[in-house]
């Protein structure tokens, strides 16, 4: 949460040039507090694993959190029940002229399907278009971020040649970003995709700030300047054995994969893996509730059209 002191404390200057969220007393007594209203997009097939590690880091906020779970079609999954999905999720058209603090939209296991062969492509694409004028600020996640780069920026997908999966480290681009605020310089977190982001295609072709990245990986955090939109091309929210049960699936279906990097204890599948990355995920998490979204959005979310003030 942000510190409250005096308007015309010298500080308040010298610390906002730092980047560090001060908000003055004039501000503080004027503003009003309400829950917020954030919207969960699930693309993963097994809904359930990726709801509770998603509201798991979403839970480490002092913040009111209402979430509302959305489905991208009607389709029956072959790892949910029919009866979770009817009884806890919604779809687009029930929500549709609605306004929302926040909106997550994961990943999905697509890296390898053409946009145009993604059955729900168009809906996708839809939600995209609608968040820009009704939700206060998006997170893309893994492929989701894939597919808002061709949405908002026409960038065309970018396939790698072998999949990318391990724990990598990653350095902060911009120590005073609020969005990684209190990271150390190099972290950890795990990837596991076939999408490919290449630095220079973001930087010569979106208007998007890279906060973080890796030799290996690529960018790993970017975001808009407004706030709007934040892009994490990783999983953090990945449990200890994620990683673990993707490997030992792909091993089933004759995929031949590579032991995931830096993951297993002294390289061996046989060990059991820890989750080295989990204090970056929550904090993470927590800066973009507290600074992309509760600290920008607006207290009345009826207007059709979010207009947000600086």
């Amino acid at each position: 949460m942000p510190i409250c002191i005096p308007d015309s404390l010298p500080a308040v200057d010298v610390l906002r040039n730092e980047n560090v969220f001060v908000m003055t007393s004039t501000r503080a007594n004027t503003q009003e507090i309400r829950p917020l209203k954030l919207l969960f997009l699930n693309l993963m097939p097994k809904k359930i694993e990726t709801e509770n590690q998603f509201l798991r880091l979403l839970s480490n906020s002092s913040l009111q959190v209402n979430i509302q779970l959305l489905r991208i079609d009607q389709r029956e999954s072959k790892n949910t029940p029919v009866e979770h999905l009817n009884s806890f999720y919604c779809d687009f058209e029930d929500i549709r002229e609605q306004n929302f603090d926040g909106l997550i939209i994961t990943g999905a296991p697509l890296g390898k399907v053409a946009f145009s062969d993604v059955v729900y492509w168009p809906k996708l694409a839809e939600i995209i278009t609608w968040a820009k004028d009704h939700v206060t600020s998006t997170m893309f996640v893994c492929w989701a971020v894939q597919a808002a780069l061709n949405v908002l920026y026409d960038l065309p997908k970018f396939t790698r040649s072998q999949k990318l999966s391990g724990v990598y480290q990653h350095q902060i681009l911009q120590p005073n970003a609020i969005l990684t605020r209190g990271f150390d310089d190099t972290f950890l977190a795990p990837h596991s995709r076939n999408a490919d982001f290449p630095i220079d295609k973001i930087k010569n072709y979106t208007d998007l700030n890279i906060l973080a990245e890796s030799e290996i990986t690529g960018p790993y955090l970017m975001a808009t300047a407004d706030k709007r939109m934040a892009f994490v091309t990783g999983h953090p929210e990945y449990d200890s054995f994620t990683l673990a049960n993707e490997y030992s699936r792909d091993l089933k279906a004759g995929i031949n994969p590579e032991i995931p990097y830096n993951y297993f204890p002294e390289n061996n599948p046989d060990l059991t893996p820890k989750a080295t990355w989990r204090s970056h995920a929550y904090l993470l998490f927590s800066n973009w509730l507290n600074y992309y979204v509760y600290q920008l959005t607006p207290f009345d979310l009826t207007t059709r059209n979010l207009t947000i003030d600086d």
